[in-house]
C-alpha cells in the first residue's frame, strides 16, 4: 500500500479575468467545498527590485493558506480543448507565479481545468439555480471542481499532482 500523503488542507483556485474562486478541503483531502470569490486585481505594480508587488487578491489567498495551514494550493490551468495553451493559460501561470512567491514554502501546483466552468454552470442549473444568479458563485463552483479533481488524482497517484510552480521571485529575501 502506498505511503499516505501528509495531512493538510488543500486549496483550489480558479483564476478568472474579474474574479477568483476559492475552494478548500478538509485536512485529509477528502472533500472540496466552496470558500469565497475574491475580486481579481489586474494591474500588478512592481517593487523596487522589479518583482511583481503582492496584490490584494494574492494577499487574500495567502491569508487563507495561512488560516487553513494548507499543505498545497492547486491552481487551475485553462488549456484549449486541444491541449494547447493560450492567453488565459499564460495569465493563470503568471498569477500562480505571484502566488507561489507569496505562500512559499507551501507548494503551488497547476492542474488541468478544461471544462470546469462549463461543468460548474451545468451543476448549478441542475441544482435549480437560475443562470443570472450563477455569477456570484460560479467561480467558487469551478474552484471546487478543480480541487475535487486534484484530490481524486492525488488518491489515485498516491502523491501530489500537477505541475509544480517554480518561484520566479522571492519576496521573503
Amino acid at each position: 500500500m502506498p505511503e499516505a500523503l501528509p495531512r493538510g488542507a488543500r486549496l483550489g483556485v480558479d483564476v478568472g479575468k474579474a474574479r477568483i474562486g476559492l475552494a478548500g478541503s478538509d485536512p485529509d483531502g477528502l472533500v472540496a467545498t466552496p470558500v469565497e470569490t475574491v475580486p481579481r486585481v489586474l494591474a500588478v505594480p512592481t517593487d523596487d527590485d522589479g518583482a511583481p508587488a503582492v496584490t490584494a487578491d494574492v494577499a487574500r489567498i495567502a491569508a487563507e493558506v495561512d488560516d487553513r495551514l494548507a499543505a498545497v494550493v492547486y491552481v487551475g490551468l485553462p488549456r484549449h480543448l486541444s491541449g494547447h495553451e493560450g492567453a488565459a493559460t499564460a495569465d493563470a501561470r503568471a498569477f500562480a507565479d505571484r502566488l507561489a512567491a507569496r505562500v512559499a514554502p507551501v507548494p503551488v501546483r497547476l492542474v488541468d481545468e478544461r471544462m470546469t466552468t462549463v461543468t460548474a454552470h451545468a451543476q448549478l442549473r441542475s441544482a435549480g439555480r437560475k443562470t443570472a444568479k450563477h455569477r456570484p458563485v460560479i467561480d467558487q463552483a469551478a474552484a471546487v471542481i478543480i480541487l475535487q479533481h486534484a484530490l481524486e488524482a492525488e488518491r489515485a497517484a498516491g502523491d501530489r499532482v500537477g505541475e509544480l510552480v517554480e518561484r520566479a521571485w522571492h519576496h521573503d529575501q
